[in-house]
């Protein structure tokens, strides 16, 4: 089961930035008078877009905000975990270890974030990268792949995805995307067998249609 508790050492206050606070003001109007508490989860997401994590003071901030009880928006940030309660790295990676990528060589990966990273949940010296594994991401053709904050790596090698790291961990930004060069996004390997027919896209295989199924033939006049 994974570890929902919040960190032991946590910032004396939260403050929403300017930006943030327009955004938050502006969202509060999509919900009608006594609804308000709705606004948690965009709230909660907010705060984390903004800190990376989830502090106590943040739910504290937005319990006020929302004119909710604290608890209640802790029971929230703690049930999803989407919500970091811990501070992360700057890249976040999320490992898939469901099935799919189990049986396409996840381990392996995983083997890679704890020699290049550490143990789940720690963070690099550089404070550039931590990891956790997750349940399935929903890119099983894309089998192993990983979540590296917004954004999804695919068709990883063991190799690859080091290098990946690495580059992170120096700072340095890396495109997400596929990285099998057989590929295109997630097209099967190779040349396509199927839908091969170039009548099937000028045109010349389309029938004229004197009218719309089941319609009344036109009035004659």
């Amino acid at each position: 089961m994974a570890d929902r508790s919040p960190a032991r050492q946590q910032p004396d206050s939260f403050q929403w930035t300017e930006d943030n606070k327009a955004w938050c003001e502006k969202e509060i109007t999509k919900f009608p008078e006594g609804r308000q508490a709705s606004a948690v989860i965009p709230f909660l997401w907010r705060a984390q877009k903004q800190e990376g994590w989830v502090s106590i003071p943040a739910m504290e901030a937005i319990a006020t905000q929302l004119g909710m009880p604290y608890i209640r928006v802790y029971e929230v940030a703690t049930f999803y975990t989407m919500f970091n309660l811990k501070p992360v790295g700057t890249y976040f990676v999320q490992v898939c270890g469901t099935t799919p990528c189990m049986l396409r060589g996840s381990e392996s990966l995983i083997e890679v974030c704890e020699r290049v990273i550490g143990p789940q949940g720690a963070i690099t010296e550089s404070g550039h990268l931590s990891w956790l594994e997750v349940e399935c991401l929903g890119a099983c053709c894309n089998a192993p792949m990983a979540q590296i904050n917004d954004y999804y790596y695919q068709d990883l090698t063991p190799e690859k995805f080091e290098e990946i790291l690495l580059t992170l961990d120096k700072g340095e930004a890396v495109a997400p995307g596929v990285f099998n060069p057989a590929r295109h996004t997630s097209d099967p390997e190779g040349d396509n067998t199927t839908l091969t027919d170039e009548s099937l896209y000028d045109g010349s295989a389309a029938k004229p249609i004197d009218r719309l199924p089941n319609s009344a033939p036109a009035e004659q006049g």
